[in-house]
């Protein structure tokens, strides 16, 4: 059990012009920066018919993508502050087994895909935004859909990011069987984000691409009641590195349309798992970042989660990094390895978050320190999936567990 004591946090919160700090102290560091969010959080409680939900962004790699940990977490915070919107998400189906859980999202022919990494990430000038996805029209009548899969998602709130410019490109939103056209006319290009209101509850949209090419970077749908909402924003694959490609001007603006209450960064496997990785260039890559958000996301506070616990049989990585290299034994040849590249990213992301003053939390520790993933993955029924890398569902209801307990209790400080 955790000694009594006054927490650090609140002496230094009690002194004249003190900043908010605090101690680290197992899988956390620096949650007292989150005491704006935890307000919202207990605000939200009323559910007040029209007030705007608290919008928790997480932006990252696969995990994200999959919606294991996002997905639990979101289902926990809107059982317990209601229930907010879907959130944002990347427009169309951006790439092959894309998830939408709550959602279903539909993409007809004529869409061409740009990506900060992977399929489509060639197509370069292409402007990106939160999603690091943007859809091009190829040809008019191209369409976008939304469906709520279930009441509970339904929404009065849709915004539709897009690019306007000097071609005159239009848009056609079907909402609430009534259609509204949006001209994106401008001198250069702009991005421009267009919010809809219903006054009542809708179960689905419908964006129609006009005669000209147009880029869109990203969709939203809210219920303005209070309660939560968490955008997952992942790209299977990607290091934070990637996520510097996309574009100030757009971000800035999605940020202005989506109001975050929190930004959750949630990058390092794929790092650790790089064949040569160079420590100075990723804390260089990672401060960059964050400097990055705060400057265009002024006053909104950021949670940083550590690498997952996570192994590999791949014997090419035993020294992709200095440092000791971990070995998990079982019952498999060739042995369950961790990189020692993993080793050093966790580090690395909880110096900087100590060094910066924002939140961090060591998704490792909470799952029970090294080697966990072969645990995890051996659990009945099991938590994570045979490549001791990504997680299934069970794994993830317990992480969004362990995570809202710490909130809850840096919360109750």
């Amino acid at each position: 059990m955790r000694p009594f004591a006054i927490p650090l946090a609140i002496v230094l919160a009690l002194l004249p012009g003190a900043a908010i700090a605090d101690s680290c102290w197992r899988e956390t560091c620096n949650l007292a920066t989150l005491r704006p969010v935890f307000a919202r959080l207990d605000a939200a409680r009323a559910r007040t018919p029209g007030a705007r939900p608290v919008h928790i962004i997480q932006i990252g790699d696969s995990h994200t993508a999959g919606d294991v940990l996002t997905g639990a977490w979101r289902d926990l915070l809107q059982a317990r502050y209601g229930n907010g919107g879907r959130g944002v998400l990347a427009a169309g189906r951006p790439w092959d087994g894309y998830i939408t859980h709550g959602v279903t999202a539909t993409m007809s022919p004529g869409w061409r895909t740009a990506a900060s990494f992977g399929k489509g990430s060639d197509y370069a000038t292409v402007p990106l935004g939160l999603s690091s996805y943007s859809l091009t029209s190829l040809q008019p009548g191209a369409t976008i859909g939304l469906t709520s899969d279930s009441p509970a998602m339904d929404f009065d709130r849709f915004v539709l990011c897009a690019m306007a410019g000097p071609n005159d490109a239009t848009l056609t939103v079907r909402l609430g069987g009534a259609d509204q056209r949006i001209t994106l006319d401008a001198t250069v290009p702009t991005p421009r984000c267009t919010t809809i209101r219903s006054a009542t509850p809708q179960s689905s949209v419908t964006v129609t691409a006009g005669d000209r090419p147009t880029t869109i970077t990203s969709w939203a749908t809210f219920h303005d009641q209070g309660g939560v909402v968490l955008s997952n924003l992942g790209v299977v694959g990607a290091q934070l590195r990637h996520f510097g490609r996309t574009d100030d001007a757009v971000i800035a603006e999605e940020l202005r349309a989506y109001t975050p209450d929190l930004i959750v960064l949630a990058f390092g496997t794929n790092e650790g798992f790089s064949p040569h990785f160079d420590p100075r260039d990723y804390e260089t890559v990672l401060r960059g970042q964050i400097d990055r958000l705060r400057t265009l996301a002024p006053g909104v506070p950021l949670l940083m989660l550590g690498a997952p616990d996570a192994l590999t049989r791949n014997q090419a990585l035993k020294a992709n990094a200095d440092g000791a290299l971990l070995g998990c034994p079982d019952a498999v040849t060739p042995p369950l390895i961790a990189p020692p590249a993993l080793g050093r990213v966790r580090g690395i992301q909880r110096d900087v978050a100590r060094n910066l003053g924002i939140a961090f939390w060591d998704w490792q520790t909470a799952m029970g320190g090294p080697c966990a993933a072969r645990a995890w993955t051996n659990a009945v029924p099991p938590m994570m999936r045979p490549d001791h890398v990504h997680f299934r569902w069970p794994g993830g209801q317990a992480l969004a567990a362990r995570l809202q307990a710490d909130l809850d209790a840096a919360m109750s400080e």
